[in-house]
């Protein structure tokens, strides 16, 4: 009976009865992910529950962030750079919003963030988006990084004016990536 072997089997045997270690074998070509399709415009989150636990409830605004195909989240591990970029995005899309909703400059805020997921079915942690709403509140209330002075929404971002962020799992969107809903309330008194 006659041993067979293949052409790369022949080769590295040759390699390495000369000494020589094997050429490494072609790696497969990477799978693309599938893109999850046009963004959609999920249901807008429902305000009683959100507003049942807070007192002196003014006036309330429900902005849909712009759409991108990527956002922040704690568990993302990126270099800084590309990090930044997708930072300074965010703030400049709260920006553009808050003035295309002509929000008024207020002295108390509660601000809730509602993740509205790919409709995916897994266990989910919306929590793990604060990244993405902490650069949404900071071109909120800092519209322009190089003048911190300059402030839009809040007087500051901090625990005498801003309650929150809270994190709020909102409607799946059916197809596009994941988006988010910023729900501003008004708080009035102390």
């Amino acid at each position: 009976m006659v041993a067979r072997m293949t052409a790369a089997e022949f080769t590295a045997l040759m390699a390495r009865r000369a000494g020589q270690s094997p050429a490494p074998a072609p790696k497969k070509p990477a799978r693309k992910k599938k893109h999850p399709g046009l963004p959609s415009v999920p249901e807008p989150p429902e305000l009683a529950p959100l507003l049942a636990g807070l007192e002196g409830v003014g006036r309330t605004w429900t902005l849909l962030m712009p759409y991108v195909e990527q956002m922040l989240t704690s568990n993302l591990r990126l270099h800084w750079r590309p990090e930044h970029t997708i930072r300074k995005q965010l703030r400049e899309h709260a920006v553009q919003m808050a003035h295309a909703e002509r929000l008024p400059k207020l002295q108390r805020a509660a601000i809730f963030y509602v993740l509205h997921p790919r409709s995916i079915e897994r266990s989910r942690d919306p929590g793990n988006w604060s990244p993405t709403a902490k650069a949404y509140i900071d071109g909120l209330v800092t519209p322009n990084p190089r003048r911190p002075l300059d402030r839009h929404l809040l007087p500051d971002d901090d625990h005498t004016h801003l309650l929150g962020p809270n994190p709020v799992m909102g409607s799946a969107v059916p197809t596009g990536y994941a988006r988010m809903s910023l729900v501003i309330v008004e708080v009035q008194g102390t």
